[in-house]
């Protein structure tokens, strides 16, 4: 029963996770990025391997549930171009990738949420790659 997964969020409520979620919708994205710092913020132990979670737009609604089916801790330095290129936004190298990731990070919806103005993200910064596949569309 999908009301008893726990919430997957992408990004804040707007656009940015509107467009993230068609794109899960639609089998494009089967990656994503968050940084190790977040789930310390938010008290969370990280996410494993084959748990399942009902991933929400931005009203709140369920629209799918996903699969984590590897979760890794890697410097934001060592990213892969398999990563970068499996999250659906278009990335062609990990340069743009990372460029679009730093935008969001530096920008103000993440660093009010922190709590820091002048936040930034390095080569060392620590993240949590997830990789997922769909399981339904609800």
């Amino acid at each position: 029963m999908t009301a008893d997964l726990p919430l997957f969020e992408f990004a804040f409520p707007g656009p940015l996770r509107d467009r993230l979620v068609a794109l899960v919708l639609a089998g494009d994205k089967t990656t994503t990025t968050g940084l190790r710092q977040d789930y310390e913020i938010e008290g969370e132990a990280l996410p494993v391997a084959g748990t399942r979670a009902a991933v929400i737009d931005s009203a709140g609604r369920r629209v799918a549930v996903i699969e984590l089916t590897e979760v890794r801790v890697s410097r934001l330095g060592d990213v892969d171009l398999d990563h970068a290129r499996d999250e659906g936004e278009g990335d062609d190298s990990v340069a743009a990738w990372r460029a679009g990731h730093e935008k969001y990070w530096h920008g103000a919806d993440y660093r009010g949420w922190i709590g820091d103005p002048d936040f930034t993200v390095d080569d060392d910064t620590l993240a949590v790659l997830e990789r997922f596949r769909l399981v339904e569309t609800l």
